[in-house]
């Protein structure tokens, strides 16, 4: 096997006009039932798809599914498991705290058109209702040209889509498991009041970038815990890469705003380098941001879909 894009999921940078996140937990009451059920979704998930992109070719819809650790292990224990799949576990740097929130099952959606979105989730909900429990559920929005909800750019430093598949899916490092992706979602909730409150000149500091034109400040112009230096990641002397998206979210009058992060990568060691960077410098946004929840997740190919779906992982 090589590695090839097209049997992965929709594991690329496109925030999208409207995007939904939505983290379920297994009830864990009839394991053998749960399992059953899974397979007939994801057998029904991928045609529901392909029946909303011929139903509204125009809308561009994305989506992706993913298992946690724990999910994978109680719905295909007689199987092999990914290479880097493990429970993520909260982080800390003493100051700052990325905790771990649960969750077994992930779908990330994005398309043009709301109406796509909701029917893709809605139909979901018919195989998994009776199985599961709503999590969390973000509806996140495109801001502007691409604009995080703090005014920036997003994804400057994300690779191109024709470059991506390098950093965004699993090689022959893990054959059985080729094409697929580890994600990690991330919720921020951020206190807008103070970020606002700060001179557009701090903000770009704070961020590493200028805030209109998202040219890159020289280093010595930017704070030492700049976003975009606290961020970085490097293996060997070589900066590391993901797939990454800061999607907004906002109840605006009531002044609930933040962030929903997601990052496809390749290695999920990358992903949590990047994470425990951020924490041992104090990156920036952590000073008026809080986070709500953390779950790392692992994408299957879509002939992986397929092998589950006909129920070859639980033989």
């Amino acid at each position: 096997m090589t590695m090839d894009p097209s049997k992965a999921q929709d594991v690329w940078k496109d925030v999208g006009e409207h995007v939904q996140f939505t983290v379920l937990e297994l009830n864990r009451k009839d394991q053998a039932k749960e399992q059953e059920a899974i397979q007939e979704f994801v057998d029904r998930y991928q045609a529901i798809i392909r029946s909303l992109r011929i139903r509204d070719e125009k809308a561009g819809l994305k989506a992706t599914l993913g298992f946690s650790s724990d999910a994978w292990d109680y719905l295909f224990p007689n199987a092999p498991k990914p290479k880097e799949l493990e429970p993520y576990e909260t982080l800390s740097s003493g100051e700052y705290e990325m905790p771990a929130t649960k969750g077994d099952l992930f779908l990330h959606v994005r398309a043009a058109n709301e109406a796509v979105v909701y029917e893709l989730i809605s139909q979901c909900r018919i195989f998994l209702k009776d199985i599961t429990t709503v999590v969390d559920e973000t509806k996140g929005f495109r801001y502007f040209e691409g604009r995080a909800i703090i005014g920036f750019i997003d994804g400057t430093e994300a690779p191109q889509v024709e470059d991506a598949a390098e950093y965004a899916i699993i090689g022959d490092e893990d054959p059985f498991f080729e094409n697929g992706s580890y994600a990690f979602a991330q919720k921020w909730r951020h206190n807008m009041n103070i970020w606002d409150h700060l001179s557009t000149e701090t903000q770009e500091k704070a961020i590493g970038r200028k805030k209109f034109s998202d040219l890159e400040l020289p280093d010595e112009e930017k704070f030492k815990n700049a976003h975009n230096v606290a961020s970085q990641a490097e293996i060997d002397g070589e900066e590391q890469k993901i797939v990454r998206m800061n999607v907004p979210f906002s109840d605006p009058a009531s002044g609930y705003s933040g962030t929903y992060f997601i990052g496809y990568s390749r290695y999920w060691h990358v992903t949590k380098l990047m994470l425990e960077n951020m924490l041992s410098a104090g990156d920036y946004l952590l000073t008026f941001s809080q986070i709500l929840s953390g779950q790392m997740f692992f994408i299957p190919s879509r002939p992986l879909l397929e092998k589950i779906a006909d129920g070859e992982l639980n033989e």
